[in-house]
């Protein structure tokens, strides 16, 4: 094989050479780095379970632009319908859905934060809607006008949605409030969707719900035809007795200003619907999830003005930093400038990063000496030879012409090191020194009485 031009095989050496110098400050920040990704684990799972609600829901119908809001950076959401609040709660504890929407006062506060589960802020009012037959009042309750308190459903027929809502749980302590005993009433507990029919079709007088206005199920009773809202003309005192409601109104017109429906606003109560996770929900999904939260929640609604949601007051639960940083403060500036995956790894390993720059700066200093012993080692580790011939030039016993034969051997060796043109002057040095050497021993020879 023909040998490399003389040019090129320096370049090569003085590349190996710094290479060499330098690969151990380069390989230590490259295990640290690969440790601290295998510790951290910046990069979330690709999949995330969200527990929604019934079909038909407005927890549905979000859910489905959750998943919309995350797809575009490549997380796919599983949506599990579930009963209800209650039940997404359940899944939550057990481990079976990394969020869930759940409605205020569902939760247990000491008994869920202590494990581990933590809200993302809440989204939006879930009123407690109360629709009825006016048919189906006896005249007495007709000639009163329409229903206004709870007391009213005493003799009908009330369905109260499944037992996962936590509408039950809630409508129960509504009505022991009014010292009504709900075993003694008609109560059932269909699904909103069967519960919806069954009221259209006469074979329900009263049908309790609590959902967002944007559910289709809601949407459809407030325009159909023989169904009206109670206005319950109470909910001031009842949001004295259950600090998780809150008394709220639907304006008048809001569901249809060219035929004013409703006539004249309607009193109600609500309560705020969050977003919760489990602590073991990966901080990037909780990030991606409050950043979604934002723009999917905060505009105006029936019961709120733009910006009142989401919010971090009227959450039960501990709101997580991702939350907090999402609705109260302000995203890092490399979110704007980076795609998902990669803002999010400097968002997780920022520390990391930082203390790498610290401690290579002062570590940097040792490349140029470490660099510049390679080079000149190359030239200095055949001096020791020389001395060593010269040493044995003031011997008597030892032959000229075997030292002149080994100084001409470590000058062809010494011919054949490289090193780069800045340090060429050590090689020359050598080799004049070599050349002295020489001188000497041929002097000697010349006159060997000296």
């Amino acid at each position: 094989m023909k040998a490399l031009p003389r040019t090129l095989r320096l370049a090569l050496l003085g590349l190996r050479d710094l290479l060499v110098s330098a690969g151990p400050l380069v390989l230590l920040p490259i295990a640290i780095l690969a440790a601290a990704y295998w510790y951290l684990q910046p990069q979330p799972p690709t999949s995330l379970r969200l527990a929604t609600g019934p079909a038909g829901s407005a927890y549905a119908t979000f859910g489905q632009r959750y998943a919309e809001a995350l797809r575009s950076h490549g997380i796919t959401v599983e949506l599990v319908p579930t009963d209800g609040s209650l039940d997404n709660l359940a899944l939550l504890r057990q481990g079976g859905a990394d969020a869930a929407f759940v409605r205020g006062g569902s939760a247990d506060p000491v008994a869920d934060e202590e494990a581990g589960l933590q809200s993302l802020g809440a989204l939006f009012y879930e009123p407690l809607w109360i629709f009825y037959r006016p048919d189906a009042l006896r005249p007495a309750q007709r000639r009163a006008g329409p229903l206004q308190s709870l007391a009213a459903l005493q003799p009908l027929r009330v369905n109260v949605d499944k037992a996962g809502s936590g509408v039950p749980d809630i409508l129960e302590r509504m009505l022991r409030a009014n010292r009504l005993d709900p075993a003694a009433m008609q109560i059932s507990h269909l699904a909103q969707s069967p519960a919806t029919e069954a009221l259209a079709g006469g074979l329900l007088d009263v049908v309790v719900l609590a959902s967002a206005p944007e559910s289709p199920l809601v949407q459809r009773l407030l325009r159909a035809p023989g169904i009206a809202l109670m206005d319950l003309r109470q909910s001031d005192a009842y949001t004295r007795l259950f600090p998780f409601l809150s008394s709220v109104r639907l304006p008048r017109g809001i569901v249809d200003l060219a035929r004013d429906q409703p006539s004249e606003d309607v009193a109600m109560l609500a309560a705020t619907t969050s977003l919760l996770v489990r602590e073991q929900t990966h901080p990037a999904l909780r990030q991606l999830l409050a950043q979604a939260a934002q723009g999917i929640h905060g505009g105006a609604g029936w019961f709120n003005r733009v910006r009142d949601f989401p919010n971090t007051r009227t959450s039960e639960l501990p709101v997580s930093s991702e939350g907090d940083r999402a609705i109260n403060g302000q995203p890092p500036f490399w979110q704007r400038y980076l795609p998902f995956w990669a803002s999010n790894l400097v968002e997780r390993m920022w520390l990391v990063l930082g203390g790498l720059l610290v401690l290579l700066l002062p570590l940097s200093r040792v490349v140029p000496p470490l660099y510049t012993f390679r080079v000149r080692r190359r030239v200095f580790r055949w001096y020791a030879r020389l001395r060593e011939i010269e040493a044995r030039t003031n011997d008597a016993d030892a032959s000229p012409e075997r030292l002149l034969e080994e100084l001409d051997h470590l000058d062809r060796v010494v011919d054949k090191v490289a090193v780069p043109l800045s340090y060429a002057d050590e090689l020359y040095a050598l080799r004049h020194n070599i050349h002295a050497a020489r001188k000497r021993v041929l002097a000697r020879r010349l006159d060997p009485g000296d």
